[in-house]
């Protein structure tokens, strides 16, 4: 039975990583939960990091993830709609996913009324307080002469090039990612108590830190990340009432 009105968040996919062997196993992981919900979608909001990493050159985009892009293709055709975030890992998307998919591309945190409910949407990355040398990095990173300059490398060697640092980023913090550092140390947090201390939001959604984690912030405001699907296979679902985070063949 069709009944499509419900709205699903996932984040931190992380597709290329760290080979191609077990992406591919992730993917079709991906690509089952994708088929499992697409008679009850109406949204599906990806936060970012999808791609280990991502980069458009003017013709020439990073080969390989057809299984996804062609079911998210295919959601997209039967009216699903589908809003995707960059991430830190691939913040190099430009028009190719919202011209082949139909997605909306988002680079920044979206605030949104989703029935009675306001929702704070975002990836992750850069807010709050501290990791200054990761905003000081994006800033770089999101500079379009710094840009301009790596679309002069040949793709060959520049997404090499950019593989193998996206692949020791991850590694050097990986197991940081599934640490739970409290209320008080969690950026993510932090910043949502931030905005809380002057605008109302139900729910804050985040992906980036990778561990699937809720929190009461008061005031009937909760805190959500999204978790990953290299080890929790985690993501929400809304229902038009309640949000609820759940878990993909665990």
């Amino acid at each position: 039975m069709i009944n499509r009105r419900k709205i699903f968040f996932a984040s931190d996919f992380h597709l290329g990583a760290p080979d191609y062997e077990s992406s591919l196993i992730r993917e079709k992981r991906i690509v089952r939960w994708l088929d499992s919900i697409e008679n009850e979608a109406s949204e599906i909001y990806l936060l970012g990091d999808i791609f280990d990493f991502w980069y458009e050159y003017k013709h020439t985009v990073p080969k390989g993830f057809t299984r996804l892009l062609g079911k998210l293709a295919f959601l997209s055709d039967i009216g699903i709609k589908l809003h995707i975030f960059t991430g830190n890992h691939d913040l190099w998307m430009r028009d190719y996913l919202s011209r082949e998919l139909n997605a909306g591309i988002n680079y920044s945190p979206v605030t949104r009324m989703i029935g009675d409910k306001k929702f704070y949407i975002a990836h992750g990355d850069g807010l709050g307080p501290g990791d200054t040398g990761f905003k000081l990095m994006k800033s770089v990173f999101t500079n379009k002469i710094a840009q301009w300059f790596f679309s002069r490398i040949h793709p060959n060697a520049g997404i090499s090039m950019a593989n193998y640092f996206s692949r020791k980023s991850r590694a050097q913090t990986g197991i940081e990612d599934y640490k739970f550092l409290g209320e008080d140390k969690e950026w993510l947090i932090l910043h949502s108590k931030e905005i809380l201390s002057k605008e109302h939001f139900d729910y804050f959604i985040y992906g980036h830190r990778h561990y699937p984690l809720v929190v009461d912030l008061g005031k009937g405001s909760q805190y959500v990340n999204l978790g990953d699907w290299i080890k929790y296979f985690s993501y929400a679902e809304w229902d038009g009432k309640t949000l609820e985070l759940k878990y993909f063949e665990k």
